[in-house]
């Protein structure tokens, strides 16, 4: 991991006294004490008050002294080892003065005041105390290259890694190759700036990096730089925010100009949103935030009167570009956005290799078998599931991660933790069996694109009491309207197989419900997949408004639509239904023996499910009669 050190900065120094101040302590101190001891009796003894009383009765007192809390005196005679001068606190009695007089004891009034130098060390001392904490204060304030104090709260916060720091290059950076392409030109200007300047060609401004969280912006980030061993300034967006108007925009000046004294160098500005989110006024409070949009404007400023030649890059990372301000991304501030998406299967395959040379991997397992395992899995992901399965291996005491680590690992994540102590009675586990074993028949006889990896009826996470695990067997970026017809059929195949085997059906098939519904709403609103609706879009991915922090969506049709556009989603939903009651009819008997292997294993592998389907797929076909009735879509 690279060391984190701050340009030209030394270690904090100790708050040291003046030595004139010392010895003038030292002098007030030692006058004090020799007041207060020069008010006392020498040699005089404590007493407890009850004492002095019964030594007064007893006429062995010669002499008392009073004062408001204290009292002293002297004996007639001292006792064995004992000083004849006494001192006592006097408690509050009255009749003291008459029983003195009674007894024949001479006594006297003691006037209570402050010695000379106790009165001076009194007044002096809190002023003392004030010029040393000041003193203190100061000194943090005024040190040129401290990061605290009062008078630098407008310096950077950034990190800053030298060269020698960064050990992250491109080929720790695995499934952006692209990205890595467009970055090499930047580690190349860094190293060469007169051959891009030849043409007269600049490098862009600002290169913003666009992408889902954990898609490695970041680590990218830090491999140009380690690639081009200059420094790399690194902050976060909300850094520059605070709570004082003008600090945030301090804090930008004082970033860029530390950059330009170090060039060539990187400026690394993470989660931009957070500074560069689009200006307006807001609903609710009435007016923008000064600080953040003072700052957002000093960053503009920066970037307008930045000379990219003088060897400063700027990046920056964001997930949320479409919350940005226009004037952000304009030409001449962030001129080239570059995009680091998920993962495809063999850039996911690409990550688990690096990864996978940090743990001791058993020689048996298909790294692109586990890739294709992980659709949509991230680069963080992918470092959390090689993480996970090495875990798992841990905690069986094995030599090595097998691949049953790994499908722990992604059963894991996607499904959540083992809920062994959920216990279900015998009638839920057998509907729970027979649910999972329909979309497994369903999948195996339509899911041609799909491989059921694993069906299993042990409860996982907050709600799953069961799943199945599938994997595609390529990676798709377009998809036709039957496929996405299939899907919906194996999503509702849970439901479809209650429909078969039980009198009525259970809430168990609600989140399948969900997931089918939402294609064929989009279906229907998003990709024109309806004749009677026809080719248009009629209803967006929400985006913010101006000054609102909530995602609106838009509609913009009548009611007459929003009609049709209800019944197309339940046309689809029943002709999907259909097609996997369809299925569950014809291979009744497969479903009927997975659900009883189930009930007694709990799980089903890849090569048991092959076994079975290849036993009954060659099922006649079912009439379209003995399906499921379908329910009238009127």
């Amino acid at each position: 991991m690279a060391g984190r050190v701050m340009a030209k900065q030394e270690a904090p120094q100790s708050f040291k006294l003046s030595p004139v101040v010392l010895v003038f302590l030292l002098t007030l101190g030692f006058f004090y004490l020799l007041d207060h001891f020069s008010k006392s009796q020498p040699g005089a003894e404590t007493i407890p008050y009850s004492q002095f009383l019964s030594d007064v009765d007893e006429g062995k007192v010669a002499e008392v002294a009073l004062s408001t809390n204290k009292l002293t005196g002297e004996l007639k005679q001292a006792p064995p080892n004992h000083s004849k001068y006494f001192s006592s606190i006097r408690v509050e009695d009255p009749n003291l003065a008459q029983r003195l007089k009674t007894a024949g004891i001479q006594f006297s009034g003691l006037e209570e005041t402050s010695g000379f130098w106790s009165a001076i060390l009194s007044a002096v001392l809190p002023l003392i105390i004030l010029f040393v904490f000041w003193s203190m204060i100061f000194r943090r304030s005024f040190s040129a290259e401290k990061g605290g104090g009062f008078l630098s709260l407008g310096k950077s916060k950034a990190k800053v890694y030298v060269e020698t720091d960064l050990k992250t290059k491109f080929e720790d950076v695995a499934g952006v190759d692209e990205a890595k392409e467009e970055l090499q030109e930047i580690v190349n200007f860094l190293k060469e700036p007169e051959r891009y300047s030849s043409l007269g060609g600049r490098m862009p401004k600002g290169i913003l990096l666009v992408g889902p969280p954990g898609t490695g912006k970041t680590l990218l980030a830090r491999a140009v730089a380690g690639e081009a061993r200059v420094p790399f300034f690194s902050i976060n967006g909300s850094e520059f925010v605070e709570m004082f108007v003008g600090l945030g925009a301090a804090r930008v000046r004082d970033l860029f100009e530390q950059a330009r004294k170090q060039a060539p160098c990187i400026i690394f500005i993470d989660e931009l949103d957070a500074l560069g989110k689009a200006r307006g006024i807001s609903a609710i409070t009435g007016g923008a935030n000064d600080e953040k949009e003072q700052t957002l404007n000093q960053l503009l400023a920066e970037l307008d009167g930045f000379d990219p030649s003088q060897g400063v890059v700027l990046l920056a990372a964001t997930n949320r570009p479409e919350i940005l301000d226009p004037a952000l991304l304009r030409a001449g501030r962030f001129d080239r956005s570059i995009l680091v998406d998920k993962p495809d299967r063999q850039g996911r395959a690409q990550i688990l290799k690096v990864h996978s040379k940090k743990i001791k991997l058993d020689p048996s397992v298909d790294i692109e078998a586990v890739a294709s395992m992980t659709a949509g899995f991230s680069g963080a992901d992918l470092a959390n599931l090689v993480n996970e399965a090495a875990l798992i291996a841990t905690r069986r005491k094995a030599p090595a991660v097998n691949v049953n680590d790994f499908t722990q690992a992604i059963e894991r994540i996607v499904a959540g933790l083992e809920r062994k102590s959920r216990l279900l009675n015998p009638e839920e586990k057998k509907r729970v069996a027979y649910h999972e074993m329909g979309h497994a028949a369903v999948a195996l006889a339509l899911g041609h694109d799909e491989i059921i990896h694993k069906v299993s009826i042990i409860p996982r996470g907050i709600s799953a009491l069961g799943y199945t695990l599938s994997r595609p067997t390529e990676d798709r970026y377009l998809m036709e309207r039957n496929e996405l017809e299939t899907k919906m059929a194996i999503a509702l195949g849970g439901r479809a197989s209650e429909m078969k085997f039980f009198t009525d059906i259970s809430t168990g098939a609600g989140d399948d419900l969900d997931k089918a519904t939402d294609i064929a709403r989009a279906m229907v609103t998003r990709y024109g997949m309806n004749d009677e609706l026809g080719v248009g879009v009629f209803e967006r991915d929400p985006s913010p408004m101006l000054g609102s922090q909530m995602p609106v969506r838009t509609f913009e049709y009548s009611e007459q639509t929003a009609q049709q556009i209800d019944l197309a989603v339940k046309s689809l939903l029943h002709k999907s239904l259909d097609m996997a009651g369809n299925v569950i009819e014809r291979y009744r008997a497969m479903v009927d023996e997975g659900a009883q292997i189930l009930l007694t294993q709990e799980t089903l592998d890849e090569p048991a499910l092959k076994r079975l389907w290849e036993k009954y797929r060659a099922a006649p076909a079912t009439p379209v009669s003995t399906a499921i009735r379908p329910i009238s879509s009127a």
